[in-house]
């Protein structure tokens, strides 16, 4: 062993020893309720991201290295592994994913498993096949994707320090392998390790460069896999306000891929790439670990959503493999302005849509109508009149058609959920 195989080693310790794992600041989460927050998050990204890790190739000293680390983490938080032979890596190859389990509280639902992943290999010095360059310095990944990896891992804390567990089971992931391919999620959906062979995945979450939060702006991709699963994002996204893109286009360009392929409804959150992207630049000063808190927070939400979920879960929905970006432009298209031969009373016009048929869009809002005054916007999407959950675009059209003198809409704007409050008017629509 010459002086580069120990010196990683040794600065492993010390970034374990940092993090506070054995009786630190984030010790046992036993020890008081853990919450996921942005210093927490950030010391994750640096442990990670640091040149110790030499870029953390996937089956590399400094793949290893960041392995042993993830380990660590998920011991001290007293997490249960959930890989080969008692242990918390499931090995392929010279390769090595990472999981444990947090079991699930209701029997009737135990073999329902709930994921929610990220990939914890880079690409180490880069080659020219998977750089930007310049190649032959350390790729330290802090965004792509120690990011992600922090995330999960405040999701594992506070999921281990609640008090009354999901009703089903929820496995933290963490893929070897993602930069070569997508190899540790594809080997995992079609080898399941033996605690885990009992359990079927019914919903997974992946976390792939969330470290880049700009303008409170998340894209959101395999939003359509399950009917309603864009109301459960809004659901979980009312604390943390950010507005959410969802891209309809399904790549196998992340650890989503292998779970859509295999029919689990999945999603993934990204705060988008940038110029640092597979560069020896995206270290670890970029990471806005404010950013990595909110995006966290709100996968822990859509998670423990799911994971609590009464009744039988929404399948996968097939359709969403054949959507692209161009059928959701198509289903959001605003409807010109026309002539108005009546008087109106409320002043807008609605698209129906097949993977969310409780909150259709909003094409038209008709000037100076009484919802065009009261704020409405196309693209809105209506999701509850007075408080009131509806199943279908016809429901919520008879229940506007039967209401009083004022109602009160629940909308989602790009996620976030507002309420306009609108008074049937007398005055007849101006047309432009």
């Amino acid at each position: 062993m010459d002086v580069r195989t120990v010196l990683p080693v040794i600065a492993l310790g010390w970034l374990i020893l940092s993090a506070g794992l054995f009786g630190g600041e984030r010790g046992h989460a036993a020890e008081a309720v853990a919450v996921v927050d942005a210093v927490g998050a950030g010391r994750h990204v640096a442990a990670l991201a640091d040149d110790a890790l030499e870029g953390r190739e996937g089956g590399s000293r400094g793949g290893r290295a960041a392995g042993a680390y993830i380990v660590e983490t998920l011991r001290g938080a007293g997490l249960r592994p959930a890989g080969d032979e008692g242990t918390y890596y499931q090995r392929f190859g010279a390769m090595r994913n990472i999981l444990a389990l947090v079991p699930g509280s209701d029997p009737a639902c135990e073999r329902e498993l709930v994921v929610v992943g990220a990939h914890y290999d880079h690409v180490g010095y880069g080659t020219a096949a998977n750089s930007y360059g310049p190649t032959g310095l350390i790729h330290n990944g802090a965004d792509d994707n120690a990011s992600g990896v922090a995330g999960v891992l405040e999701i594992a804390e506070v999921l281990q320090a609640m008090p009354a567990k999901p009703r089903r089971p929820v496995l933290l992931a963490f893929w070897d392998g993602e930069e070569k391919g997508l190899l540790g999620s594809w080997h995992f959906v079609r080898v399941r390790p033996q605690p885990l062979r009992d359990l079927r995945p019914v919903f997974a979450v992946n976390l792939d460069m969330i470290g880049r939060l700009r303008g409170d702006r998340v894209e959101i991709y395999g939003g359509r896999t399950m009917t309603g699963l864009r109301g459960i994002l809004a659901a979980a996204n009312r604390e943390t306000g950010l507005e959410l893109i969802f891209d309809w286009d399904i790549v196998d360009d992340s650890d989503h891929f292998p779970f859509i392929e295999s029919r689990v409804p999945t999603v993934m959150l990204h705060t988008g790439l940038h110029d640092e992207y597979h560069r020896p630049s995206d270290d670890v000063q970029l990471v806005n670990t404010a950013g990595v808190e909110a995006v966290t927070r709100l996968a822990l939400g859509a998670v423990t959503a799911v994971a609590d979920r009464p009744g039988t879960l929404a399948g996968f929905r097939d359709a969403s493999r054949r959507e692209k970006n161009a059928h959701r432009d198509a289903l959001e298209r605003v409807l010109p302005a026309g002539p108005v031969e009546q008087r109106v009373r409320w002043g807008m016009s609605t698209r129906a849509d097949a993977g969310e048929p409780s909150a259709p869009v909003v094409v038209r809002v008709v000037p100076d109508s009484p919802l065009e005054r009261a704020g409405l916007h196309c693209g809105d999407r209506i999701i509850a009149i007075d408080g009131e959950p509806f199943a279908t675009q016809a429901t919520m059209l008879q229940r506007m058609a039967s209401a009083g003198e004022a109602l009160t809409l629940q909308i989602d704007r790009a996620g976030r959920i507002l309420e306009v409050h609108v008074v049937s008017g007398e005055a007849p629509a101006r047309v432009p």
